[in-house]
């Protein structure tokens, strides 16, 4: 085993949320090297092509400095392989993630048993996020400005062909009507 460590986090990221980010800067503070390798994923009948979806990842990782990104079509662990990653990073943000992410901890220790699993949960205010419930909050006109990077949004808008929504209704309602 080299010295330097890589991690590799793998996923769809169909779209890369601020809670992908967060887990990203965090696996960044502790690996020498991250790879963000995005899964083809056809069955999952994703929103963005995979080039578009590099493109988003890229863009908003280009500040860190140790982080790169690329796609991959075959098994995670074949992944990890390719690139030298030591580690899979994976994110759990409740306990109805643990039970899915064991499972397949030990199917990949099982195919490839050099590479260890590390759990990561994000930030506090990410705990909620997931690309489904952006998706979803995107195609309803609602603001998705603090929950997926600026690239993301203005993707997202785009590709669902909704308008950059005004201020939040809180905001609307505390002012005063002439």
């Amino acid at each position: 085993m080299s010295s330097k460590r890589t991690a590799l986090f793998p996923g769809t990221f169909d779209p890369f949320t601020n809670g992908h980010l967060d887990l990203t800067r965090r696996a960044a503070c502790l690996f020498d090297r991250v790879v963000v390798a995005v899964a083809h994923s056809p069955a999952k009948g994703t929103l963005f092509p995979i080039e578009e979806r590099v493109a988003m990842i890229r863009d908003a990782v280009r500040r860190l400095r140790n982080v790169s990104v690329l796609d991959f079509a075959d098994l995670t662990v074949d992944c990890a392989r390719r690139v030298g990653a030591d580690v899979m990073i994976r994110g759990l943000r409740a306990v109805s993630d643990f039970e899915f992410e064991f499972q397949m901890a030990l199917m990949n220790r099982r195919l490839s048993p050099g590479v260890e699993v590390a759990f990561l949960m994000p930030s506090q205010e990410f705990t909620y996020l997931n690309a489904s419930l952006v998706k979803e909050v995107a195609r309803l006109g609602g603001d998705i400005r603090d929950l997926v990077p600026p690239g993301v949004a203005a993707r997202l808008r785009q590709r669902l062909q909704v308008a950059q929504p005004r201020a939040s209704g809180a905001k609307r309602r505390g002012r005063a009507r002439s």
